[in-house]
């Protein structure tokens, strides 16, 4: 059961995913947060960059092994927008860290992309649990992944010729 804390933590990564599409990017955006509250971290997706990896949750993991005890790290929560790729759910289960809520599924965003005409991910969508077993994750939250929904549509709309 998600907390009001949880869905204040969700609802920036939804104003970071905004940024992100307002930047160019596509819409994705997480938060790291410590074990006691304490907001540690929070990127945006910068894949428009070139770099394909560069989504926040693969740089909030790479922050987390810079900058906290594997014990500190198993007891954060990150917070996103979307549910991890198996990229980053691996990195996520490498580093150590916590729980993960997310907004929107892997399973959602499929269905979202094939709506709207888009191109299909070259990676597999896996549910998080399938890359790192064990894990506690929740998601997603209806009221928000209709925001990250709308989102993606203006992403798509705003960056391709078919919306």
């Amino acid at each position: 059961m998600l907390t009001d804390t949880d869905l204040q933590h969700l609802r920036r990564c939804v104003e970071l995913a905004t940024e992100a599409l307002e930047a160019g990017d596509e819409p994705f955006g997480s938060v790291l947060v410590a074990a006691d509250g304490t907001v540690l971290a929070e990127d945006r997706n910068r894949v428009g960059s070139g770099d394909p990896t560069r989504h926040p949750e693969f740089e909030l993991a790479r922050w987390a092994a810079a900058n906290m005890t594997s014990e500190e790290r198993a007891a954060a929560t990150v917070y996103t927008s979307g549910e991890h790729c198996p990229m980053c759910a691996a990195a996520h289960g490498w580093v150590g860290l916590g729980r993960i809520v997310y907004a929107s599924s892997s399973e959602q965003l499929a269905a979202w992309l094939t709506e709207l005409g888009g191109a299909a991910s070259p990676v597999r969508a896996l549910r998080i649990q399938e890359v790192v077993p064990g894990i506690l994750v929740e998601g997603p939250v209806p009221a928000l992944a209709e925001q990250v929904h709308d989102l993606h549509h203006r992403f798509y709309r705003k960056y391709s010729n078919k919306g």
